[in-house]
């Protein structure tokens, strides 16, 4: 009784997870329109965070389509930055489109694939990112602990440099333009939100 107990639970467990963990679906059509924005920083800001000074260089906003993510414990920058979200806004943000391309990551990286491209390669590029997320308190992490597949979010707060005290240093990409190492944004997220309600 008490083994089929144990496997019923784990069963409904199971089920649980992956009901809370499933990518969200939105059918054809672009569901985050506009680019990220960004504003240069107030001078003079910097701040500390545990071991780390964090230096603003941008204030940024992000709505965006969530492509991938992906959590890390054990990287160097994991207790800095334990999430990343492969995002995309555009193009990249359309259902239709997104079904032609292979999304995953890994090892701080955000990778695709295409068998043919459903839009331009430098669309694809400049619409979509990986993005670090450092929280800036216990709240926002625990919402970006829920986030998944699919939803829509806006981000709101700066692109930063993180300098830790044994002069291991980490700076964030000031541009959508670029690819490859050093592309990726590091962004201190003050505020945090979906855009729809997720079934």
């Amino acid at each position: 009784m008490f083994k089929q107990l144990l496997i019923v639970t784990v069963c409904l467990l199971g089920a649980w997870s992956w009901w809370t963990s499933r990518p969200v679906s939105h059918g054809a059509g672009i569901v985050a329109p506009d680019s990220p924005a960004q504003e240069p920083s107030v001078a003079d800001e910097r701040f500390e965070m545990g071991e780390y000074a964090i230096t603003p260089l941008a204030r940024f906003l992000v709505r965006a389509r969530v492509l991938a993510r992906e959590d890390y414990r054990f990287d160097s920058g994991a207790d800095l930055s334990p999430i990343d979200l492969a995002l995309g806004w555009g193009p990249m943000s359309d259902e239709s489109i997104l079904e032609h391309i292979e999304i995953s990551q890994s090892n701080r990286f955000y990778y695709w694939s295409v068998t043919q491209f459903p839009i331009p390669r430098k669309t694809i590029e400049t619409h979509s990112a990986n993005m670090h997320l450092v929280p800036a308190n216990s709240y926002i992490r625990n919402a970006l602990d829920d986030v998944r597949e699919g939803q829509v979010l806006e981000l709101r707060g700066y692109l930063i440099r993180a300098d830790r005290s044994d002069g291991w240093q980490w700076q964030s990409s000031l541009t959508r333009d670029d690819t490859g190492a050093g592309a990726c944004e590091l962004v201190w997220v003050e505020d945090f939100q979906l855009l729809e309600r997720s079934l």
